[in-house]
């Protein structure tokens, strides 16, 4: 049998926290304005976040054996939230604003606290789905060029595959990631024909290139070539087989030279004889049908049911604000 103290080994580790005496090191959070500096100690932080093994490993001590770490794309109270789970491993998100919650999500997982920002991203999606869709420009700023988060990806994704449109038909489509923009052409559930697809990737690398002639019958060998390289991890997601014969001709042929020589052959030689086999692969067709709202009676993690609202009102105006709010991220103009 065993006897297990965690709650009394909780409250000594947050008193040490509150321990002036025996500290090695210094954190100052936020920005200069706003600084403040927290006491804490090494062997705590190395052993419950890697990242602070990283930097203590590489930090230089003072005349006193005190090593300085600097984060000042931390607020005060996000950091001091986190400095009490380190000792603790205890958060109360009870009382804490939705926004407050991301943002501790989004900073544990840069300080590389997995365990608590997994936790809060799964909190966040059952728990907050309908704040996490009218604050869609926010984590298109903070979690697409990251490794983890691919709960919160697959939730927006979802949502951006049954309505791209909310995405490619935005005044500043272009601007989207590059990473984003892959994450959404993987998807065999996007419900957009093949050939529009190929459209807006085609305008998305045109306008990374913008030294690129308007008209594309002007383009040189080394224009066709950047724009290639620039589509590198885009070109493959295209789903070319399902292209009828009489479009590939009309939309993507005045672009072959950015596809490879094998696949263009083809792609031809398929539009002439679909049974042939050929070397390239054929992805499946995407499923195209138009989506169903989810049934009124039915609360779904994208459509939380609202009892006091017709269904149609509910669908017509968060798509209506999500669809502004994209367009906010991409221009600029939406303040975080």
């Amino acid at each position: 049998m065993s006897f297990k103290f965690f709650d009394k080994l909780s409250q000594d580790f947050s008193e040490l926290l509150n321990d002036k005496k025996e500290y090695n090191v210094v954190i100052e959070a936020d920005k200069e304005e706003n600084m403040k500096s927290f006491t804490a100690h090494s062997v705590v932080l190395r052993y419950r976040s890697s990242y602070f093994d990283k930097e203590l490993e590489n930090a230089t001590a003072n005349e006193n054996y005190i090593k300085t770490i600097i984060k000042p794309n931390i607020s005060v109270q996000i950091f001091e939230i986190i400095l009490k789970y380190i000792y603790s491993g205890i958060v109360n998100i009870e009382d804490m604003d939705t926004k407050t919650i991301y943002e501790l999500m989004v900073n544990a997982n840069e300080l590389e606290i997995t365990e608590l920002s997994r936790k809060l991203e799964s909190y966040l999606i059952e728990s907050k789905a309908s704040w996490l869709r009218t604050h869609f420009s926010l984590a298109y700023h903070s979690i697409f060029d990251s490794n983890e988060f691919k709960d919160l990806k697959n939730f927006y994704n979802d949502i951006i595959a049954k309505y791209p449109n909310l995405i490619f038909e935005s005044e500043g489509f272009t601007s989207l990631k590059e990473s984003a923009l892959i994450s959404i052409l993987k998807r065999d559930d996007l419900k957009v024909e093949e050939i529009k697809i190929w459209d807006y990737v085609i305008k998305w690398g045109i306008a990374q290139n913008p030294t690129l002639p308007a008209d594309s019958k002007e383009w040189s060998k080394e224009n066709f070539k950047a724009l290639k390289i620039t589509l590198g991890q885009c070109l493959p997601l295209i789903r070319y087989f399902h292209i009828p014969g009489e479009i590939i001709l009309e939309k993507v042929k005045p672009y072959k030279k950015i596809l490879e020589k094998q696949l263009w052959d083809d792609i031809i030689q398929h539009s002439i004889s679909p049974n042939k086999s050929i070397n390239s692969i054929i992805l499946p067709a995407r499923i195209i049908s138009n989506p169903e709202l989810p049934s009124r009676t039915i609360s779904t993690p994208e459509f939380p049911l609202r009892l006091d609202e017709p269904f149609s009102t509910i669908i017509n105006n968060e798509l209506a604000e999500l669809s502004s709010k994209i367009d906010y991220l991409f221009l600029g103009k939406y303040p975080l």
